[in-house]
């Protein structure tokens, strides 16, 4: 059952999680600091809840005052799936076919590029730094196939069935966000939006720029491996503010639920589940977007140098390839970081927040490209925990 609040908090606070789920006391208590906030009105914590930067990730939080902090600097940043066409889709092969995703698009340097054929209109909010490109954290671009099949009719609907190809896509605005963020923070701090239509103007722009940019790389992506670019079949944000019921539903690592197909990533080394998600008022209308960390970054880059080669790291269980050319990237990013995305979804199936359709099977992920691994620039190379690292980003 759902863990409310204690009695006399300003703001109900509720945890769809269940007891054999890993949910941090810190992410909690973050979560009352929340409710705490003048004008807040309920907030609903998905079971991949985790602590963040001045607010939880993987929670919904309604508020009756507009407070761009609870959104975050990644304003925009979602995943898509996008079919794609392949006949021989060998991991091994196609890895080093993948494109350097740090090199950005630049619509001058770049104007003849195939991939801004995916570009319907102008550039939102006339932001050309970054785009193309999938950032660090955990952003990725993974090659994937369909895996077991739960609603056949369903995925039937989004044009799926068992063995098809996906590329899934999970980046934002790449800088957008940030410099939104930034400009409230340097004259309010935390505290609400002062001009919330202003706010929210240069946030709609940045939700758009998001979503133009994972188009950008499916495109890039879809080129280089020698297939046509598709429009995306699931394209969810979850991060962003929503204006709804009078009020402000801000969103931090939390994706729509309302009649929404959500793909909730798991990790390199797991399933991913689309999912039909049906969440109600209770849940803010939200559902989980991913397994969500269970160690620190720090923790996870420690324990997996005393436990794993680089070699280990980028060939998964599951027998697919890791492309990350930042070895600390590559650690901090460790499946065993993250909780185990078959209880997240299963907490979601039991709060009536969501339906699985389909799992994803990864066969390629991409993280940062690899310099040294031939022509393509992003295959898999050899390597030691103990050789030098470049120190990642996020």
């Amino acid at each position: 059952m759902p863990v409310a609040a204690p009695a006399g908090d300003p703001a109900t606070v509720t945890v769809f999680a269940s007891a054999a789920s890993w949910i941090e006391s810190d992410a909690v208590e973050q979560c009352h600091q929340v409710a705490a906030l003048a004008g807040m009105v309920h907030v609903a914590a998905m079971p991949d809840l985790h602590p963040g930067k001045g607010a939880p990730v993987g929670a919904a939080m309604a508020s009756t005052v507009l407070y761009p902090n609870l959104v975050g600097s990644d304003i925009g940043c979602g995943i898509a799936v996008f079919p794609i066409a392949l006949k021989r889709p060998v991991p091994e092969r196609l890895a080093g076919r993948f494109p350097d995703l740090d090199r950005a698009l630049d619509p001058d340097r770049d104007a003849d590029d195939p991939a801004w054929a995916v570009l319907d209109g102008d550039i939102p909010g006339g932001y050309t730094q970054g785009l193309g490109t999938v950032g660090r954290g955990n952003h990725f671009v993974e090659l994937a196939r369909i895996g077991s099949v739960f609603a056949p009719e369903h995925a039937a609907r989004l044009g799926l069935a068992a063995a098809d190809l996906v590329l899934i896509v999970h980046s934002g605005s790449r800088g957008l966000g940030e410099s939104i963020l930034r400009a409230h923070t340097e004259r309010h701090g935390a505290g609400p939006a002062a001009d919330p239509a202003a706010y929210l103007a240069s946030h709609d722009a940045a939700v758009r720029c998001g979503s133009l940019n994972r188009r950008l790389i499916a495109a890039r992506v879809a080129h280089a491996l020698g297939a046509a670019p598709t429009a995306p079949v699931v394209d969810q944000c979850h991060n962003l503010v929503e204006v709804r019921d009078g009020g402000y539903l801000h969103r931090k690592g939390a994706a729509a639920g309302d009649g929404r197909d959500v793909l909730v990533a798991g990790t390199r080394g797991t399933h991913s589940y689309l999912v039909a998600a049906h969440a109600g008022p209770a849940a803010n209308h939200s559902v989980a977007h991913g397994a969500g960390r269970k160690m620190s970054r720090a923790d996870a880059l420690r324990r997996g140098r005393a436990k794993h080669t680089v070699e280990e790291l980028r060939r998964t269980q599951l027998g697919s390839i890791v492309v990350c050319g930042e070895r600390q990237l590559l650690f901090e990013e460790a499946p065993t970081a993250y909780k185990r995305i078959e209880q997240v979804i299963a907490d979601l199936v039991d709060h009536g927040l969501a339906t699985p359709v389909a799992t994803t099977v990864p066969l390629v992920t991409y993280k940062t490209p690899d310099q040294h691994s031939g022509p393509g620039g992003a295959g898999p190379r050899r390597g030691r925990a103990d050789q030098p690292r470049r120190r990642g980003r996020s």
